[in-house]
């Protein structure tokens, strides 16, 4: 029987990238979405560190997921970092944090990383997980991000051709670095107009999640 690999979403437009990835890596998996867009747009009223309130609605959605027969959860949102720390501590499957692959493919190209956001309330858990993830590999890399203004807005909107424009525009930026990664799943959409603007490797997250998810479950990685 095919593995069950639940997705846990907080917004409609990490979909599209992550069942692309699967289809192209891993399309023995049996994929189930799971979307709370409202965990999205609450995120972004909250300032400051995420609330425990938060913490816990996440981990029952992640739970609900296990329940559903996961033997996998891949997370695709990056504004919730402790929120999966805690459904880790939580479930007895492999729960993948959305950008863990990616980091480790930007360190192994260098010690200058660059990073494209466009969500804002992500940067500073995506930041913290990067630094942590640096530190438990014992290699040395720091981390410069770019936040674009209004692509997301504009994403949301239905139009990915701008949202492309604008996160490319700000990309040579980083044309310093050793890699760039663009930050989130939905963020992936741009990486051909991104790669068409600089000469360094541009690292999307779903691909890398999905083979590393796959490691996790079929070989305990």
């Amino acid at each position: 029987m095919a593995p069950r690999i639940v997705l846990l979403h907080a917004t409609p437009v990490a979909m599209a990238p992550i069942q692309a990835a699967f289809t192209e890596r891993w399309p023995e998996a049996e994929t189930v979405n799971l979307l709370d867009d409202g965990l999205s747009l609450d995120r972004a009223r909250e300032p400051g560190p995420i609330s425990e309130a938060m913490i816990a609605r996440f981990v029952r959605l992640g739970r609900y997921g296990h329940d559903m027969g996961a033997a996998g959860i891949l997370i695709t949102c990056s504004a919730f970092g402790p929120a999966i720390d805690r459904l880790i501590e939580t479930v007895p499957v492999p729960v993948l944090k959305p950008n863990e692959a990616m980091f480790r493919e930007a360190i192994a190209q260098g010690e200058r990383v660059g990073m494209l956001a466009t969500f804002g309330p992500s940067v500073g858990t995506m930041t913290d997980e990067f630094e942590d993830f640096v530190h438990e590999a014992g290699r040395p890399a720091r981390l410069r991000t770019i936040l674009v203004d209004d692509a997301m807005a504009r994403l949301r909107a239905g139009d990915a051709e701008t949202h492309n424009r604008l996160v490319a525009a700000r990309a040579p930026e980083l044309a310093e670095c050793d890699a760039i990664m663009l930050a989130h799943f939905s963020t992936s959409r741009a990486a051909e107009a991104v790669r068409a603007a600089v000469d360094v490797p541009v690292l999307t997250a779903p691909h890398a999640a999905v083979d590393r998810m796959r490691a996790m479950v079929e070989g305990g990685a």
